[in-house]
């Protein structure tokens, strides 16, 4: 296992830093005389972590071309899987109960996610979503939702997870998304959150608190138009950065998606795809993708935000190619660069 380490100092302070994989541990010694004293070992700071909170579950899927039973599903499943080929490093706070593969779970840790988070309730069942798409596939009718034990879920983060930099909130009740929030020891340097229109129709006060927490909103178009009462998605997103967030993402499915931040806008196409089989999870997958990719790069300007929406707009793009999140667990690093070059041609032109 490959072990780095640098040196640095500061007036009569010696720092060293060794850093193993994705961690940094900081040792602190003091100059007395001709000696070097040691006066402190740092905890271990994860400098490529993301964390991320929702759902792992089951989903039934019906769509005009087929239907898969009880299959994998879950906010939480997509955005860690699709963050995986970025960063090795993630963690995830959710529920499930006993019924839930281990097998899945030990795929998942496979690829470097960090499944201490992860609650197993014994003698009860994991949440459970059925669905129907419509022939557009862009509309899908619910026809059965099981909470299970969601129901009375409490979001417990392990002391490990309390230092992560990068945090994706997924989509649930906004108080538990702050209880999320409230736990870390320190703020993380970015804070992205998902939400839906129930929250806003059941829940708005606590959305609007948690809102003032975050640095990113990721949502579609109209849930976006709800939120700030605006149809213009320009003025929308004007009116949601008053609202506390200083990131926009405005998804808007096979139109593509809109990153905002004061003034400046950024529109990054969607691919044309000749099939889709499953949208199920792709606004999940874009958001891990985009995660994914800052946690990677830990540069969070707007410039690289655009980068980091392209690529979770290639990761979307390869979610809705399959059922389920079967596609995310056969792609290889040479299918995404070949993606991203794809979306590059898109919007490139002399």
């Amino acid at each position: 296992m490959r072990c780095d380490f640098a040196l640095s100092s500061k007036g009569e302070r010696k720092f060293i830093t060794i850093r193993l994989k994705a961690q940094s541990l900081r040792v602190i010694f003091f100059k007395r005389g001709e000696k070097y004293i040691l006066i402190a070992v740092n905890q271990f700071i994860r400098i490529m972590s993301l964390l991320t909170v929702g759902t792992v579950a089951f989903d039934d899927i019906e769509t005009p071309g087929g239907r898969a039973e009880k299959v994998v599903g879950g906010a939480a499943t997509y955005i860690a899987l699709a963050a995986s080929y970025f960063t090795r490093d993630i963690r995830i706070v959710s529920v499930v109960g006993d019924d839930f593969p281990t097998e899945e779970l030990g795929d998942l840790q496979s690829r470097g996610v960090d499944l201490q988070g992860l609650q197993i309730r014994k003698g009860e069942k994991s949440f459970f979503w059925a669905g129907r798409y419509r022939n557009n596939m862009n509309e899908r009718d619910t026809l059965e939702t099981q909470l299970n034990v969601l129901a009375d879920f409490d979001p417990i983060l392990p002391e490990s997870y309390k230092n992560v930099p990068f945090l994706m909130l997924g989509n649930l009740t906004p108080s538990v998304q702050q209880q999320v929030i409230e736990q870390m020891h320190q703020r993380p340097k970015l804070i992205a959150l998902d939400t839906m229109n129930f929250w806003m129709n059941t829940a708005m006060d606590g959305l609007l608190k948690v809102l003032k927490m975050i640095d990113i909103l990721i949502i579609n178009d109209e849930e976006a138009r709800q939120l700030s009462g605006e149809y213009s998605l320009v003025r929308a997103a004007r009116a949601i950065h008053a609202l506390g967030p200083r990131f926009l993402v405005i998804k808007k499915g096979e139109h593509g998606a809109l990153l905002f931040e004061g003034d400046q806008v950024f529109f990054a196409p969607a691919l044309p795809l000749e099939e889709i089989v499953d949208p199920t999870g792709a606004g999940d997958t874009f958001a891990g993708g985009f995660m994914g990719y800052l946690t990677k790069t830990q540069d969070t300007s707007f410039e690289n935000m655009k980068r980091a929406v392209i690529h979770g707009s290639a990761m979307a793009s390869f979610c809705v190619e399959a059922f389920s999140i079967e596609r995310l667990k056969t792609l290889t690093e040479q299918e995404i660069n070949d993606r991203i070059l794809q979306f590059a041609r898109l919007v490139n032109f002399d």
